[in-house]
């Protein structure tokens, strides 16, 4: 990775519960071991793991409900699971975790657009997951559930559609207001002409680009004039000079949970266009951030990045149909963003979508569930209690406060043990309610 002037690098220790953190924040979680592995590689080699993966493949047993395969373009939930065992079973976290980033960034939804078309957006975006912003922008253009999202194919010459111009500029590549004005949006409208589709009894197919359909009368974009084609008007709004402080400060947040600051913005620039709006040079610049590794800076964990990471701290895959409904009640359901502005925190933070969270740590504590009565056995020693809670999550790392609840929980818990019988079967009972407590407290909701 090279040396970026304006952009600061991490100097500090690099162990585990940075390793751990970087996992969280680029991907979903460590898997055993994989933190400490991770801190092996000091910090430029953990982060070059991550944006050059040696593999992509998915490793364990593949995903399946009531003892059957997924069926992600028909069975309810299906495609949800098909994702989310993605995101647990991958051996590139950061791929699947950019992909995630770009499908709340593009927000596309089932709601208006078949399966079958979003799942092919879906490997779109994770082909280009790491690559070149420009290129994903012309291609998720004419991307036919985009098309159908925003109206692409109903944006012709003989009838204007504003739509897709309107949210290219405002949500996916300059910001509400910033540099272009209704008249830019019209103008960028009319060369975004020319894409049509058919329609058949089984939904649209036949997505494709029709000359004829494109306005091709001179237009003025930008204070520029031309007869601009689709492709030149999207890299119009790709080279203005707004985006790439636009594209660094948003691509930041999905990271960093706090403002970057003057300096760094600028220096992030500098190597965006550098790089000819390459996204890989610019994850790595951000990812070595001090910020990322400022303990004070927590981010709370989306529904499915938290489910998938359960699920791979405890080597479990999808085996349920329960994981569907699970993030849907927790705030995030994959393919099914909440409106064309994607998701944000206060989807899943309040009291009623806490709840799921429980339900989550219950799903995956509940099969796993030490019985006294089978010979399951615990010490009488409040900190090791606690020790072997948070030992089945992963060994997250806990504050001082957290942990320090928790063993007041087993002390006390301890202190009613006056019987043999008790003494027995208390402390196995007290480890199964600290591993709730555990997924559910402050430092692991958050990362």
């Amino acid at each position: 990775m090279l040396y970026v002037v304006g952009v600061p690098s991490y100097k500090g220790a690099f162990g585990e519960e940075q390793a751990t953190r970087l996992l969280w924040r680029a991907g979903f979680g460590p898997k055993p071991g994989q933190a400490t592995e991770l801190a092996e590689l000091g910090l430029q080699g953990a982060i070059r793991s991550l944006t050059r993966p040696k593999s992509t493949r998915l490793l364990g047993p593949n995903p399946a409900v009531d003892g059957a395969p997924l069926a992600p373009r028909d069975a309810w939930g299906h495609d949800h699971l098909w994702w989310l065992d993605r995101m647990v079973r991958t051996e590139a976290p950061l791929v699947e975790r950019m992909t995630l980033i770009w499908h709340d960034w593009f927000a596309t939804s089932k709601s208006g657009v078949p399966q079958k078309l979003m799942l092919r957006q879906n490997a779109l975006l994770r082909r280009h997951a790491l690559g070149n912003f420009e290129r994903l922008t012309l291609d998720i253009t004419k991307d036919p559930a985009m098309l159908l999202w925003l109206n692409g194919t109903d944006n012709h010459v003989y009838s204007a559609n504003e739509n897709y111009a309107r949210e290219l500029q405002e949500l996916f590549c300059l910001g509400a207001g910033r540099g272009y004005t209704e008249q830019d949006v019209r103008e960028l409208a009319r060369a975004l002409t020319g894409f049509a589709n058919d329609w058949t009894d089984s939904g649209p197919t036949r997505f494709r680009y029709v000359k004829k359909l494109h306005d091709a009368k001179p237009k003025k974009i930008y204070g520029k004039r031309g007869k601009f084609t689709w492709q030149e008007g999207v890299k119009l709004v790709t080279r203005h000079r707004r985006h790439p402080e636009f594209l660094v400060t948003k691509l930041w947040g999905a990271f960093i949970p706090t403002k970057p600051s003057a300096a760094t913005v600028k220096g992030l620039i500098k190597l965006y266009v550098k790089h000819d709006r390459d996204v890989r040079p610019l994850v790595e610049a951000i990812l070595a951030h001090p910020d990322l590794y400022d303990p004070r800076r927590r981010m709370v964990k989306p529904p499915v990045v938290q489910a998938a990471g359960m699920l791979r701290a405890v080597g479990r895959g999808i085996d349920s149909g329960a994981w569907a409904w699970l993030c849907e009640i927790a705030g995030q359901y994959l393919f099914l963003p909440p409106n064309v502005s994607g998701w944000d925190d206060s989807r899943w933070l309040d009291t009623a979508t806490f709840r799921a969270r429980w339900m989550m740590a219950q799903h995956i504590c509940e099969p796993a569930r030490l019985e006294p009565d089978k010979g399951a056995t615990a010490p009488l020693d409040a900190g090791e209690l606690v020790r072997q809670a948070v030992t089945f999550w992963g060994d997250p790392t806990l504050s001082g406060p957290v942990r320090a609840g928790l063993e007041r929980y087993a002390a006390d818990t301890l202190a009613t043990a006056d019987e043999p019988w008790k003494k027995k079967t208390y402390p196995v009972l007290a480890v199964n309610a600290l591993r709730m407590l555990v997924a559910t407290s402050p430092d692991y909701l958050t990362s």
